[in-house]
């Protein structure tokens, strides 16, 4: 749970002391390596997972990578690109209380390509059926 920057003492193992004096105290500071999936504030942890846009219209269970393995997590019918979550427990342990912060779960929605006429024939046929919709909640106040 250590953070980066954060510095520790080891009292008693630093340099030897002048004319056999006692031994100082040796200070560590942590230089921690950014993790390729998580980001971290504070003791809550980061991470940032792509969804469909069917997943987001629609809504769906999908598994998310943890620091202890994999999790479930629902995503709900009509969820924004940049919507977060927040899952209690599973966030990195603070070093000094032991408990658990969060993991923050944003998600960020990811259109594929199209590259099948069936595909781009249904997607504009949504397109006609919900561009009043898209439109009047794009300008409204």
């Amino acid at each position: 749970g250590v953070g980066n920057g954060a510095r520790m003492r080891v009292a008693g193992r630093g340099n030897v002391g002048r004319r056999g004096g006692l031994a100082g105290d040796l200070y560590i500071t942590a230089s921690v390596v950014p993790h390729r999936l998580f980001g971290r504030q504070g003791d809550d942890l980061t991470l940032e997972v792509p969804i469909g846009v069917h997943e987001a219209a629609l809504g769906a269970t999908i598994s998310i990578p943890t620091i202890e393995g994999e999790t479930r997590l629902e995503i709900p019918a009509g969820t924004p690109s940049g919507q977060q979550f927040r899952l209690s427990g599973l966030g990195a342990p603070s070093p000094r209380t032991g408990s658990r912060g969060d993991l923050l779960v944003g998600v960020r929605i990811v259109v594929p390509p199209l590259e099948d006429e069936r595909s781009k024939k249904l997607l504009r046929e949504f397109g006609r059926i919900n561009a009043d919709d898209l439109r009047r909640g794009l300008f409204a106040e």
